[in-house]
């Protein structure tokens, strides 16, 4: 794994009750003991940007690619990629763990195109982490004097995401397309602040 990544570490930022898992029988058995397969089931993620796919109701498992898309208008989908379990949803896109690999996917299905995201589950975690820590504690200062600088204030915070995660894993952010860098533009923005965030109260009243 290239990031280093516990379910307590996730624990004292967020609390349980706001991490999900995904549990392993909702894996096809190809997926379900890979590295990335445990840690989505022990470490979990942070909800919010970032939302896990439900299992089944009538069979508890998680769809595959085949199921969500129409796997043959994704020109540059790898071979086998219709079997690969769909794990999560970001902005506008299905995310998929390719079990050989451990790569996590996007499938955009309004563009009919498929990218690498991550290079391995670990830095799914990280990067969403990262984003959701960053909306809940980062603090506008209500002053319209202040407005400015606190927009060039989270700016420098959104890079230094990038940047961090660009060291480790380039793929997250490896162009300006990617989910990851839309999202990162709309925080920077001032979008994607819960209503009940001290942040987003002083910056919307």
């Amino acid at each position: 794994m290239l990031f280093d990544v516990t379910r307590r570490e996730l624990a004292d930022v967020f609390g349980d009750d706001r991490l999900a898992t995904l549990p392993a029988a909702a894996f096809p058995p190809s997926t379900e003991d890979t590295e990335g397969a445990r840690l989505l089931q022990t470490v979990g993620v942070p909800t919010g940007t970032l939302l896990l796919r439900q299992p089944g109701e009538d069979d508890g498992l998680l769809p595959l690619v085949q199921d969500v898309v129409h796997i043959v208008d994704f020109e540059d989908a790898a071979e086998g990629a219709g079997d690969w379990p769909v794990i999560g949803w970001l902005l506008n896109a299905h995310l998929a763990l390719d079990p050989g690999s451990g790569k996590v996917h996007a499938f955009d299905f309004d563009e009919e195109t498929v990218q690498e995201l991550h290079t391995d589950v670990s830095s799914l975690v990280q990067v969403t982490l990262r984003f959701q820590r960053l909306l809940e504690e980062f603090t506008f200062s209500g002053d319209d004097g202040d407005e400015e600088a606190d927009f060039e204030r989270l700016e420098r915070e959104v890079e230094r995401v990038r940047q961090e995660t660009n060291s480790i894993d380039p793929l997250p952010f490896q162009d300006d397309e990617t989910v990851w860098s839309v999202v990162g533009e709309e925080i920077a923005m001032g979008q994607r602040f819960r209503g009940d965030n001290p942040g987003a109260r002083a910056l919307y009243g």
